[in-house]
């Protein structure tokens, strides 16, 4: 019966782990970056960095990330972003999802 008690433990240690909303923990910018980095490396792609902002944006609640990936000098590209719990979204599945250029300085 060893097995039925390391069994139930397994069980509520998955429930517990699976409880709550995406939204407990908000997305940082880091996460995009790294969500992101990992897609585009397992379709192959070759990239120095990615770097993403918040846009100030939300979809569904969720907060929209711009994102430059450098592809190569002087090869940059934008990427819109949204992070719903391991689930990422960029424009290329979802064309609707829009990001604006976001300037720095003054």
């Amino acid at each position: 019966m060893a097995w039925a008690r390391a069994a139930a433990v397994a069980a509520l240690v998955a429930l517990v782990a699976g409880c709550g909303s995406a939204h407990e923990r908000p997305p940082t910018s880091r996460m995009v970056e790294r969500a992101l980095a990992a897609r585009l490396e397992r379709e192959g792609l070759s990239l120095r960095w990615v770097a993403c902002v918040d846009s100030g944006r939300r979809r569904g609640g969720d907060p929209v990330f711009r994102c430059n990936v450098n592809f190569g000098e002087p090869h940059f590209e934008p990427y819109c972003a949204v992070l719903r719990g391991t689930v990422l979204t960029t424009q290329v599945e979802d064309p609707t999802l829009r990001c604006h250029r976001i300037r720095g300085g003054s």
